[in-house]
């Protein structure tokens, strides 16, 4: 979301001012004697903490259930300060993964106004190294094609409100696989999609590039569920902007705004169909996938919405689970980069589940319930004693913190997370590691 910190408008800028190493981090890893060389899909849920999770947890399995992400076996308290921020901003934590260095938090795949070089010795992010390899790779995301927790793996601007210009490096990079929202930045103003009017002031129609570079372009769920089993390289535009509408619950009411877009696919239908087609392609490969949803309602304080977000982001993990235990040789590593608004449950007590919530909690913090403030509870699903018992949402602020996050993976070299806590850099690292076989640190 733009209002996390205020970024100074400014043109793209891939090698104008000098090449930046960044801060390279010392790693937390535990040692893998034998890294596999393999398939890395990396899950970037956007926001979530352990909390998040709590909650999420209630809401789908009750609270003494296992959800998706419960089940993934090893994992690491996540260290996830910026060079020079105790927090993470999503461009520039999202650049950190993507580099494997640290960075300036207003950051997008440089280091602030500088091109970097990657903990590789590359003047490239993994997934750009990956490509110029021969590996396969993709990006999915709910938001906007330019939103960074997967955008920075493919472009980098000096900017991050540039979205026309990061639009049409990630269209020209090659990937096989894109999915998202954002078809605002991929045709000129004037020229009508089919979500909307195109933005862009440089008159350049993304969509006819992208079909001359042989992309399958799809436009919604149907579409990408009808994609013919050898396609190769596809374009999904699933929404003039996110996939969701990422406004307080008052004001969806107001305006009559579902959460998500109702044809559009969910992250996890875009993630299955992501892999089939990579899996097509005869080679390794990457896969970055964001549910950009958990972060964006979060930082509108909108519970029912980061619930929802968070049950899309849940099913994806299952849909990624069950393609490592088809194919072994691969990870599956997932983490985010901040906590977003610092979201609590508030346990209610069960005689008052029937009446609405306060607006605030004793100390002042604004607490939700399922429609919004002062409205009812929710309602946990079963616990194991058969009890379905109430609870709120309450919020911290309306920005990212550095709050209780978890990496977890699951798959090839997966016990390097067995290490306590890692840094956001390693996970650059353990991708790096599983792409290629060798540590990054030794730029070789």
């Amino acid at each position: 979301m733009f209002s996390k910190k205020i970024i100074r408008d400014a043109g793209i800028g891939l090698f104008l001012l000098g090449l930046s190493n960044g801060a390279h981090a010392v790693t937390h890893l535990a040692s893998v004697p034998k890294p596999k060389i393999g398939n890395v899909i990396f899950m970037h849920p956007d926001g979530t903490s352990v909390s998040h999770w709590t909650a999420a947890r209630m809401a789908i399995a009750g609270p003494d259930g296992t959800i998706n992400w419960d089940r993934l076996p090893a994992m690491a308290v996540y260290r996830g300060h910026m060079k020079n921020s105790t927090g993470a901003t999503s461009h520039g934590g999202a650049t950190t993964h993507a580099f494997g260095v640290k960075v300036d938090a207003d950051s997008y795949g440089m280091d602030r106004d500088r091109a970097l070089t990657a903990l590789s010795g590359k003047p490239m992010s993994i997934m750009r190294e990956a490509l110029a390899a021969g590996l396969a790779v993709g990006v999915v995301n709910s938001g906007n094609i330019d939103e960074p927790g997967t955008g920075v793996f493919l472009a980098s601007s000096r900017s991050r409100k540039d979205g026309q210009a990061i639009a049409e490096q990630i269209i020209y990079s090659g990937a096989q696989v894109i999915m998202s929202g954002g078809e605002r930045w991929l045709l000129p103003k004037g020229v009508k999609g089919r979500h909307g009017e195109g933005e862009r002031s440089d008159g350049k129609n993304l969509i006819d590039v992208a079909q001359t570079l042989g992309y399958t372009i799809v436009y919604n769920r149907d579409e990408l569920a009808n994609l013919p089993k050898d396609t190769k390289r596809v374009l999904g535009v699933f929404a003039h902007h996110h996939t969701f509408f990422d406004h307080p619950e008052e004001e969806l009411q107001k305006q009559k705004l579902p959460l998500y877009v109702a044809n559009a696919p969910t992250v996890g239908e875009m993630t299955d169909a992501a892999l089939r087609i990579l899996s097509n392609q005869g080679k390794r490969f990457l896969l970055v996938v964001e549910e950009e949803g958990t972060d964006n309602f979060g930082n509108v304080n909108n519970a029912v919405g980061t619930l929802e977000a968070l049950r899309r982001a849940d099913a994806a993990y299952g849909v990624a689970r069950s393609y490592v235990q088809r194919n072994p040789a691969t990870l599956l590593l997932t983490a985010a980069d901040s906590d977003a608004s610092g979201l609590e449950v508030v346990s209610v007590a069960p005689d008052v589940a029937m009446k609405p919530l306060n607006k605030t909690t004793h100390n002042g913090a604004p607490l939700d319930g399922r429609t919004g403030t002062q409205s009812l509870p929710f309602i946990a699903e079963a616990d194991q004693f058969g009890n379905r018992l109430p609870f709120g949402i309450a919020w911290t602020d309306m920005n990212d913190g550095a709050g209780g996050i978890l990496a977890r993976a699951e798959g090839i070299n997966s016990e390097a997370l067995r290490s306590g806590s890692c840094d956001n850099s390693d996970v650059y690292r353990l991708m790096y590691l599983t792409l290629f076989g060798r540590s990054a640190d030794s730029k070789k």
